[in-house]
């Protein structure tokens, strides 16, 4: 059996497959590691599409000569399951309660909600959480979509918009033991929540320019590789959190100003001209 994916040959060595579904478990696997997934498959010349192949999943592979794996990138897929749930969150909108309810549940039965539930949690949570009139309100929602529609389909152009929030933000962590010591707890909370909302972005786009090939592996962020800059800052936005939660003031402060504020600068300077070792 001859086997290609997206037309070309590809090195593929069966062992104990059997069937479809067999073959396409572990090279899923796979795919999702390089950023595409499964978008459907020819056998012997006739397409499968994606919605069809679990009715192929049991076919025997005796008997293929061709197999023609086709793949989608992951970003492209993820942006059209943004756009086609556009539509139900401007419907829900607009809609009457019993409309509402309808709209709930044939979302929640959905492959696109299946897809989101993997891929992009919060986002499906977010929409779970507001299409039972518990969570954002349907505008809210709406833009909270648009800004990953952007984030994906051109990671680099909104990477490039967010120096001013980046700098205002590091600005906001260095001024956060003040704010703690001077009873502006409101300010201190939404400086937490800002910070916590832009390195979140900043890892999606970061995550995004890696799969487009703009940013490798090589990448040095301050002296070091780019997966033991990036366990630090996790590791240190982890301990904000927990300290902010516990209102350890003293552990807060130093966390914010001595470590995150420089993190998030060099960070956000590293992934828009990133430099390979």
């Amino acid at each position: 059996m001859e086997i290609t994916i997206d037309g070309k040959p590809a090195d593929i060595v069966l062992e104990k497959e059997k069937t479809i579904g067999e073959l396409l478990g572990g090279i899923g696997d796979w795919l999702a590691g390089s950023g595409y997934s499964l978008s459907g498959l020819s056998i012997n010349g006739g397409l499968i599409n994606a919605a069809s192949i679990n009715d192929v999943f049991d076919r025997p592979l005796e008997g293929i000569k061709v197999l023609d794996i086709r793949t989608t990138g992951l970003p492209l897929l993820m942006a059209e399951a943004l756009v086609d749930i556009q539509h139900d969150i401007t419907a829900y909108g607009n809609a009457s309660f019993e409309d509402q309810r309808r709209i709930q549940r044939e979302w929640e039965e959905s492959p696109v909600a299946s897809f989101l539930a993997e891929r992009i949690p919060d986002i499906f949570d977010h929409i779970s959480r507001s299409f039972r009139g518990e969570g954002l309100a349907a505008s809210s929602l709406a833009a909270l979509v648009d800004e990953r529609l952007r984030e994906l389909r051109d990671p680099r152009l909104e990477l490039s918009g967010l120096e001013g929030l980046v700098e205002a933000t590091a600005k906001r962590l260095e001024d956060l033991p003040l704010d703690i010591q001077t009873g502006k707890d409101s300010r201190a909370a939404e400086t937490v929540q800002l910070f916590s909302n832009i390195a979140e972005k900043l890892f999606r786009l970061f995550s995004l320019l890696r799969l487009e090939g703009i940013i490798t592996d090589t990448i040095i962020i301050d002296t070091v590789p780019f997966s033991a800059f990036i366990d630090d800052f996790s590791a240190a936005l982890k301990e904000l959190l927990a300290a902010y939660e516990v209102k350890d003031a003293v552990l807060v402060g130093d966390l914010a100003e001595y470590e995150l504020a420089p993190r998030l600068r060099t960070f956000y300077s590293a992934i828009k001209t990133p430099t390979a070792a």
